[in-house]
């Protein structure tokens, strides 16, 4: 059933995820939305602003010659009016429309900002494309392009956009003053442009001494301060909400209210840093992506407080190195991480040029904020965003222990990775199914497995494309069928009630996870999603003969057979000879040929998809809005409870 958001079968379903506390907070929040329609104060008025942030000295000196030189090339696109969007290739960027999608050639109405139904794809665009733009990250780039070279084109160029912006979205006016992400972003976006300016000459003009930027940068933190995302909705949103409003308060702390503003932001970014983070330090949406963001979003707010001397709770640092040794622990042999629940590529500072690894800068961040362990994997390539962040956070010793070998199972997470030799990687999914009572970024994948071998997805999970405006895509992507693991009956394992909202959550329990042989690693799960019966999965990685073996087992009571169907997604680099249950798998790694053999389970029908539409059926999203055929291996029959369904995965060579 494809469940559209905003519709009020929707809305008394979300309802039904929110305690009372939610409740009456979100009651208040319609109260004030009403009130601020006709009360909309003035920003008060600022003299002697001056802004003390700055880098210190030898932070762009430090910048690898390679990292600078991918950085002003992706500078000198931007000023070409060059660049692409989710998949979205635009060339109107010297003069941007700040309204315009170009996905539909849609404009959102203009009007009261909570009046504007940006949900609503046919009244407003793809909210994604209009949004991105706005969050000011392709100016960060050509503010750190002006500080590595000093051409002044690039520092003028981002005061023409900023005006130009500033003009055309005034104070809860439009789509741009929705959502508290993009407002919180924006305003990390700000404050480094500001700081990567701060050798202009018209730094000051554009800024602190321009009474348009301080009413947007006011505006902004009393919007944040007003409607903080809560209760079940307090998950990445609320840390990028908390992390803009804090590098405002501290960076331009110029108003009467800024040290207010940032006492609490720090006080809810500690307070969700901690809520929104396992023991372990992986991410508790279980969406790597996430993982990713929040990780960048409180290392930027750490560089901010140290900046100016703002004491940070010790937890907020020890949340931060625990996901950094965590991210450490769960990559491939290539630093890719596991490709897990939602990801719409959102990133928290972006200074750097296109071809720069995201995860081997945090891994190179983390080693000079925190110090590398022995066993955390070569960082090779160079970044931007590392020495800059290092020049402002602070190095400080931390009282805890930390994993003295490479961690392999995270118990709180569910998550397991099992290795083998040539760099083969199999991540298990005995997790719990996403986070708060709505698991927004969840998808119903309990006991999937993603396998890779020397980095190349050979069992992959297909990833996300889409949020808003296609719900059929939206609903394939975090189906049970969209995922390495066995369906039941035609039905997901966890029940949605819209984008962004689960009803009911399968339980899930991981019952061996045993990594520390060398010759045979195990793992064990079972989940309760097709009550009354129970989908428990093995799966056993043998060094030795280089294989990978997936048990599936329906146990329980069944009544009349239910129909069973299991798929296994391959890569899209992978090309697939299927004959009968047994599929030869190919494809090409640095020059090489590649090959594995996958026997697949003779008690049922094998049938390969691929770029299938009515229904979707064998895709693979690399990315947020972008989407790709791929094989899809799906086999058919039924589960009597008197069998097991064995996959056996052999890698060749």
């Amino acid at each position: 059933m494809t469940v559209s958001s905003g519709s009020p079968g929707w809305y008394l379903r979300r309802l039904s995820r929110m305690g009372p506390r939610e409740v009456g907070g979100r009651v208040g929040d319609a109260v004030r939305r009403r009130r601020w329609r006709s009360a909309r104060p003035k920003c008060p008025s600022v003299t002697g602003a001056r802004f003390t942030a700055v880098l210190p000295a030898g932070a762009i000196a430090a910048i690898p010659p390679d990292a600078a030189k991918r950085l002003v090339a992706e500078a000198d696109r931007l000023m070409a009016g060059h660049a692409e969007f989710f998949g979205v290739v635009r060339d109107d960027l010297v003069n941007p429309d700040w309204w315009y999608d170009p996905k539909t050639g849609r404009r959102p109405p203009w009007g009261y900002a909570f009046d504007v139904p940006y949900r609503d794809e046919e009244t407003v665009g793809d909210i994604k494309q209009i949004w991105e733009l706005s969050r000011h990250q392709y100016l960060t780039r050509l503010a750190a392009a002006y500080a590595v070279t000093g051409d002044e084109r690039y520092a003028e160029r981002v005061a023409e956009h900023l005006r130009s912006w500033w003009a055309a979205n005034a104070p809860l006016r439009g789509v741009h003053w929705t959502s508290g992400i993009e407002l919180g972003i924006r305003l990390l976006s700000w404050v480094w442009i500001r700081r990567l300016l701060d050798g202009w000459p018209g730094a000051a003009g554009l800024f602190e001494d321009n009474p348009v930027a301080l009413n947007q940068i006011w505006h902004h933190q009393r919007w944040l301060a007003a409607f903080p995302s809560r209760g079940s909705s307090a998950n990445n949103h609320v840390i990028a909400e908390a992390a803009g409003q804090f590098a405002a308060a501290c960076a331009f702390g110029w108003f009467p209210a800024s040290a207010r503003w940032r006492a609490e932001a720090l006080r809810t970014l500690e307070r969700h840093l901690r809520g929104n983070t396992f023991g372990s330090g992986l991410n508790r949406e279980l969406a790597t992506e996430y993982h990713g963001l929040v990780l960048e979003l409180g290392l930027a707010a750490v560089a901010e407080a140290d900046a100016r001397g703002v004491p940070v709770p010790a937890s907020v640092r020890l949340v931060l190195l625990r996901m950094t040794d965590a991210l450490a622990a769960v990559v491939d042999s290539r630093l890719r991480p596991p490709r897990q629940g939602d990801a719409d590529d959102g990133h928290g500072l972006v200074v750097d040029g296109a071809g720069t690894d995201r995860w081997a800068s945090l891994l190179a961040t983390g080693d000079a904020v925190f110090g590398r362990l022995t066993w955390w994997p070569e960082v090779t390539g160079t970044d931007v965003r590392t020495p800059l962040l290092a020049a402002l956070i602070k190095r400080t010793e931390l009282s805890v222990t930390r994993p003295a070998s490479r961690p392999a199972h995270f118990p709180d997470a569910g998550m397991t990775i099992l290795r083998g030799p040539g760099g083969i990687w199999c991540r298990c999914d005995g997790g719990p199914h996403g986070f708060l009572s709505i698991a927004a970024h969840a998808h119903a994948d309990a006991l999937s497995v993603e396998v890779r071998h020397d980095g190349v997805d050979v069992l992959a999970d297909p990833g996300t494309y889409c949020y808003h405006g296609q719900p059929e895509w939206r609903q394939y992507f975090r189906s049970t069928l969209g995922h390495n693991t066995l369906q039941l009956d035609g039905g997901d394992q966890s029940v949605s009630g819209g984008p962004f909202l689960w009803t009911r959550h399968a339980e899930t329990r991981v019952l061996v996870a045993d990594t520390s042989g060398e010759s045979v690693a195990r793992w064990c799960a079972e989940h309760d999603g097709y009550r009354p019966s129970v989908h428990r999965r093995r799966v056993e990685l043998t060094a030795a003969s280089r294989e990978v073996r997936v048990v599936d087992e329906v146990r329980g009571r069944h009544g009349p057979r239910r129909e069973v169907r299991l798929a296994f997604h391959l890569g899209p680099a992978i090309a697939a000879d299927l004959v009968g249950n047994r599929a030869q798998l190919t494809w090409t790694r640095d020059g090489e040929d590649r090959s594995a053999v996958l026997g697949l389970p003779g008690q049922l029908s094998w049938r390969a998809h691929r770029g299938e539409t009515g229904p979707p059926l064998g895709w693979y999203s690399p990315g947020f809005g972008r989407k790709e055929p791929t094989t899809t291996l799906v086999g058919t029959g039924f589960a009597d409870g008197a069998e097991d369904f064995t996959t056996l995965l052999r890698f060749c060579g």
